[in-house]
């Protein structure tokens, strides 16, 4: 699967800022809220601005997927900055939004509980609508044109001079600058099971695992928050990481 337009790559010296990165949400807003607490208590003692960064996945599965992109496109709490980077979960709602995939592969996302969160049925839609176009244009119309633009403008990765942000990997293969964006958001095995050495550390989520995976050049941040209940958090400043979940 191509994906265009690309997306927009950020370049980021955050200096001695503490940068805190947080996992896969899948609709789970009750979280989201917990983590940012956490942040804004843990930051207290901290100099400065701080950055949170989100690692994309924000919706399907979970129950709350509308309330979390409104959370995401509200206020940042004092003192922070705050960038959400895209995952292939938004990247597929868009694609259904575009025409790019049918009603039928959206659904295999997760996204069924994405619809009820803005107050869609997506067992008897198609019961109501006779026509998969019919279907689609309804859904389409229906979900909120803020929220989609919101999705459209997420940037793919933040490049910093030791660490890399980015959903789900890289190619081990390319230079950071070569990354395909399909890769950034959908790569697994050939980034996980990969010998080559990382050019920096990757912060990802994606590859959903029971702990946080901590690996020399790699740390994975998805808990599957959606069923586990456990969305990770880490505080990475001068050149210490510290994990914690909700």
């Amino acid at each position: 699967m191509m994906l265009s337009p690309a997306r927009q790559r950020l370049q980021l010296d955050p200096g001695d800022r503490p940068i805190y990165a947080v996992g896969d949400i899948h609709g789970r807003h009750d979280l989201l809220q917990m983590a940012e607490y956490t942040i804004v208590r843990d930051a207290a003692r901290l100099p400065g601005r701080k950055l949170i960064i989100m690692l994309g996945d924000y919706i399907d599965r979970g129950p709350s997927s509308a309330q979390v992109i409104s959370h995401l496109m509200g206020p940042v709490p004092e003192g922070f900055d705050r960038i959400c980077l895209t995952g292939n979960h938004e990247i597929m709602m868009l694609d259904y939004i575009d025409g790019k995939i049918s009603f039928s592969e959206w659904m295999r996302m997760g996204a069924d509980s994405l619809l009820r969160s803005y107050g869609l049925d997506a067992e008897h839609l198609p019961l109501i609508f006779p026509t998969a176009s019919k279907l689609d244009g309804f859904i389409r119309q229906s979900l909120p044109r803020q929220h989609i633009d919101f999705m459209r403008a997420l940037p793919i990765l933040v490049d910093t001079p030791d660490v890399l942000f980015v959903h789900a990997g890289i190619d081990p293969n390319f230079t950071i600058e070569k990354q395909s964006d399909e890769d950034l958001v959908f790569i697994r095995e050939r980034f996980l099971d990969s010998g080559i050495a990382l050019p920096k550390l990757v912060v990802h989520g994606h590859t959903p695992c029971s702990e946080p995976d901590v690996q020399p050049r790699r740390l994975n941040l998805d808990t599957r928050a959606f069923k586990s209940g456990r969305l990770t958090v880490a505080r990475l400043w001068r050149g210490r990481v510290h994990l914690f979940s909700t």
